[in-house]
């Protein structure tokens, strides 16, 4: 994550370390506003689930298009939580998210290591199971460069949403700017529990069969609707 300075962000301090005063933070999330993917649920269901859960910053992440709906972003306010703009953004054939129009971390491979600056913390895979835990390179080259890890849900299903998340103490004034200085500066708690096998075969499903199917669908009622929207022409006698 690197993020642009505001003038008008107040200097990050937590106010206590009490429980109470932790808040909890998902930064890569997904909503059926997606131009390239198929989600069933939208960003005011996500909301209301947020809400319900105690979280008081999010970001939803679209595949390279900036979430930027302003009622949404009201609405966010109204219930007291920081919605962040972002975008999940495919650069040089990796997945990186991207805040306040920075790059906050992603799936790059190799690459992470030789554009390690460009970072300021790495996303700790919410999908973890048994000896399968893709976070052990991810922990290693954290410690290496002294990045902080980010737990995040990646939900494209609503249900999945809520059990993978950071959480740090409450800043004085809840603005982007404080919380990106929290996440860089912590202390940090990491929520993201092992897969169930329930879980695991639960994924493994969505992820070859039901998603799939719903992309093709998605995008094959979008073409047609493009097909049929296309002006006529009469034929030349």
């Amino acid at each position: 994550m690197s993020t642009q300075p505001s003038h008008k962000a107040t200097p990050w301090q937590p106010s206590t370390t009490k429980e109470q005063d932790w808040i909890k933070i998902d930064l890569h999330i997904h909503t059926l506003d997606d131009p390239k993917d198929a989600v069933d649920y939208s960003a005011h269901q996500l909301l209301e689930r947020a809400r319900s859960l105690g979280f008081r910053v999010l970001a939803i992440t679209l595949h390279d298009a900036v979430f930027e709906r302003r009622e949404v972003f009201a609405d966010a306010a109204a219930m007291g939580i920081l919605l962040i703009p972002a975008a999940e953004v495919r650069l040089c054939g990796g997945d990186v998210i991207v805040l306040n129009v920075s790059p906050f971390g992603g799936s790059i491979g190799s690459r992470l290591l030789a554009e390690i600056d460009c970072f300021d913390a790495i996303e700790y895979c919410h999908f973890h199971i048994g000896l399968f835990n893709p976070n052990r390179r991810a922990k290693r080259v954290a410690t290496q460069f002294g990045k902080p890890l980010i737990a995040t849900s990646d939900a494209h299903r609503l249900h999945a949403f809520g059990r993978h998340y950071t959480s740090t103490p409450m800043p004085v004034a809840l603005t982007a700017e404080n919380v990106f200085a929290a996440l860089r500066n912590g202390p940090l708690r990491l929520t993201s529990p092992s897969s169930s096998f329930t879980d695991f075969v639960s994924a493994i499903y969505f992820v070859f069969l039901a998603h799939p199917f719903r992309l093709r669908r998605k995008f094959g009622s979008l073409m047609k609707h493009s097909s049929n929207s296309k002006p006529g022409v009469a034929p030349q006698c």
